[in-house]
């Protein structure tokens, strides 16, 4: 069997073009054989080494097959002579003499050809399956993908794929995905692509056939119990804590309450924005009981001559839109690593001295790293010095835990800084509920859309000293003593129905 190989390697080497074809076919099939073996052991898991393995090498491979035939064209037309002529000087007349089944020439031709067509069947599912993995996408491209992958290897979602959310089911949308992806290769390569990468909002497939797969509508029940706690930056690093009971309620069969109200498709609540970010509304619809819809149209953009034909349908991503690449805003950062006790409260102003040392100013990450190890370090040294003794531990942590912060926030080399990917989840700021739920956007009688905030939440504390202070009897002296009232009231209310 070896010895046919090489005679017919050597018959079909007819010419530099010919061994040169061979050599590259051989090769790159030997070698992924090879980088395959390692892989399946464990031994390479780099996400270079699988664009080597499952894109170069299979490239290599046809480029190979390609120059064989093309040596015989070349040789072909360099000789004069005709193809039987030539197969008669590289070939016995065993191998060509005919038979029943063909020559032995063409039964070999053929059955290079079923086992070429079958390392190059099974290469295109290794590789498909290889692109499919969160690896590949947050490593292969690491200068432009690390912001996204750092954040989503400590998100809710780590254990989703990427292809999840990002590629549609069926052969169309692996196309689309996979052209998709060679753009994402060329602006790469030519250095094309923006900074920071643009939120997909416009590409992402519908939330029915993504966030509902785990998270049906059916589901979408009941109330849940959320608390914030804040913390001051006094000495004590002094908490202060926002309860609210959201009233999360089904998209399906609740009707008209809740927060899932937006996304039940009795409702249907439809939008235009001036841009693919969803910030500002050009008008808002719902849907009434009769079927119509009810308009309200942003005044303030009455004359703007954005285009407005850009219709969406409200789901879940329009306000879940950070659900797995979640950006921090800094306070917050500090904050939850508070409550969790990664940051020590009883080191005195630890929330200041931890916010200032994540938002000054740094140009790179290692820089970044040792400034607010330095800052951290200097100000306990300088004003508590009889705490670096007993606190060390607590003082390295608090140090480590900063660096982690900020390297999986910041990344200077994608313009990613502190509120480059704002959250629409809330209502910080003008984000958020505020898109729509202002006194901006008006139907035809001048009535806002409702921004009630008991619509959605009933309010138990807002950044207060006790996680239920507004469960308490209200005193007179209090100075929020009616809102005071009027929470509670509303609570036990919504809850006694």
């Amino acid at each position: 069997m070896k010895e046919k190989y090489l005679n017919f390697i050597r018959g079909v080497s007819i010419n530099k073009t010919g061994k040169t074809g061979v050599v590259l076919a051989t090769s790159s099939f030997v070698a992924m054989l090879f980088l395959e073996l390692l892989r399946v052991m464990g031994v390479l898991t780099n996400a270079y080494i699988g664009l080597i393995t499952y894109l170069l090498l299979p490239t290599l491979f046809v480029i190979g097959l390609i120059f064989i035939p093309i040596g015989w064209i070349k040789y072909k037309k360099f000789t004069g002579k005709t193809t039987r002529e030539l197969l008669e000087r590289q070939f016995t007349d065993d191998e060509l003499q005919k038979s029943n089944m063909g020559s032995k020439l063409i039964r070999t031709v053929l059955i290079f050809t079923l086992l070429n067509v079958l390392f190059l069947a099974i290469a295109s599912m290794r590789m498909l399956n290889f692109m499919d993995k969160p690896v590949f996408c947050g490593t292969a491209c690491h200068s432009v993908m690390g912001p996204e992958w750092a954040t989503y290897q400590v998100s809710p979602h780590s254990r989703v794929a990427c292809v999840e959310c990002h590629v549609g089911e069926g052969v169309g949308a692996l196309i689309d995905s996979k052209l998709n992806g060679t753009w994402q290769m060329i602006s790469v390569t030519l250095d094309l692509f923006e900074r920071p990468i643009p939120t997909p909002v416009h590409q992402l497939r519908p939330a029915r056939e993504t966030c509902e797969k785990c998270h049906w509508p059916e589901k979408f029940y009941g109330s849940r119990l959320k608390s914030i706690v804040h913390y001051d930056k006094d000495e004590n690093s002094t908490p202060r804590f926002t309860t609210l009971v959201l009233k999360i309620d089904s998209g399906e069969d609740v009707g008209k309450s809740g927060i899932h109200w937006h996304i039940d498709q009795a409702n249907s609540v439809r939008y235009s924005s001036i841009d693919d970010k969803r910030q500002e509304m050009l008008w808002v619809e719902v849907k009434q009981e009769d079927g119509t819809f009810k308009k309200f149209t942003n005044r303030k953009l009455v004359d703007n001559e954005a285009e407005d034909d850009n219709t969406r349908i409200m789901d879940c991503v329009d306000c879940h839109n950070r659900v797995t690449h979640i950006y921090e805003d800094p306070h917050d950062a500090v904050d939850q690593r508070i409550r969790k006790g990664l940051l020590d409260r009883s080191l005195p102003y630890i929330k200041r001295e931890a916010f200032g040392a994540l938002i000054s100013s740094f140009t790179t990450t290692d820089k970044a790293k040792e400034i607010i190890h330095n800052r951290i370090n200097g100000f306990y040294r300088e004003k508590y010095p009889d705490l670096l003794g007993v606190k060390s531990e607590s003082l390295d942590k608090a140090i480590s835990t900063l660096q982690d912060v900020y390297a999986t926030n910041v990344h200077y080399n994608m313009n990613v800084d502190w509120g480059a990917y704002p959250s629409y989840l809330g209502h910080k700021a003008e984000s958020g509920c505020f898109r729509c739920h202002n006194n901006n956007l008006i139907d035809e009688n001048n009535i806002p859309i409702k921004s009630d905030c008991t619509l959605c939440h009933s309010i138990l504390a807002n950044g207060s000293a006790e996680p239920f202070s507004y469960l308490k009897q209200a005193t007179n002296a209090a100075r929020d003593s009616v809102m005071h009232e009027y929470l509670r009231a509303e609570f036990l209310e919504f809850f006694a129905e």
